[in-house]
């Protein structure tokens, strides 16, 4: 069994392509090998309004990027190298995580949590969905062991932010500062936008260690 701990954000580009870069590598190159795949929150905007940011305002005070364009070129490319369509001009708001970070940690007791990150993931940057919206995230979240009202009371349960705060700390104990951060057991772990070359040289060379 390879266990692989994968902190990453919901929002984040990078992160959307790791992800589904982690999936190709896993179906095409490690079919026969059985994976346990555990999504660790990482919360990159805590503070972010329930009525979300809006993203060219966002890259421009925080970054002095005054074309969003040149911000969404190179994640864009990389996931078009992967055979995969993102056009991040789709999505232009970033929303609260908290609530789905929390339907994450939920997910992991009941065998649907990579499942359930990845449609969360196209939720947001595919169909331009509002990922801080307790009934948004029901609609995902009931393919994935939920039923409506349970997610619902999930994303707005009034603890969960504080239950996904713990684990962020935890992520950031850990020494995490750059997602997405996948750690392959025994001692293999990479951080940021890595091909699918250096995705799959991770999981040989922690396969051959175990």
């Amino acid at each position: 069994m390879l266990h692989i701990d994968l902190y990453a954000e919901i929002t984040c580009p990078w992160c959307f392509v790791g992800l589904h870069r982690l999936d190709k590598v896993l179906r095409e190159h490690f079919s026969n090998v059985p994976v346990d795949i555990r999504h660790r929150p990482v919360v990159l905007l805590p503070d972010a309004p329930a009525g979300g940011l809006y993203i060219p305002d966002l890259l421009r005070s925080r970054y002095g990027v005054t074309d969003p364009k040149t911000a969404f070129a190179r994640p864009e490319a990389a996931a078009r190298a992967s055979g995969f369509g993102l056009d991040l001009s789709r999505q232009l708001w970033t929303y609260p995580t908290q609530p789905a970070h929390a339907l994450l940690l939920a997910a992991g007791e009941r065998g649907t949590q990579h499942q359930l990150a990845i449609a969360l993931t196209d939720a947001y940057f595919l169909d331009a969905r509002n990922i801080g919206d307790s009934d948004v995230l029901a609609g995902v979240a009931v393919h994935h062991g939920f039923d409506r009202r349970e997610a619902r009371a999930i994303a707005q349960d009034s603890a969960a932010p504080q239950q996904v705060q713990e684990e962020v700390a935890r992520s950031a104990a850990a020494g995490i500062r750059s997602v997405p951060h996948f750690e392959f057991g025994s001692g293999v772990a990479i951080s940021g936008g890595r091909s699918e070359a250096e995705i799959a040289s991770a999981v040989r060379e922690a396969l051959r260690r175990s």
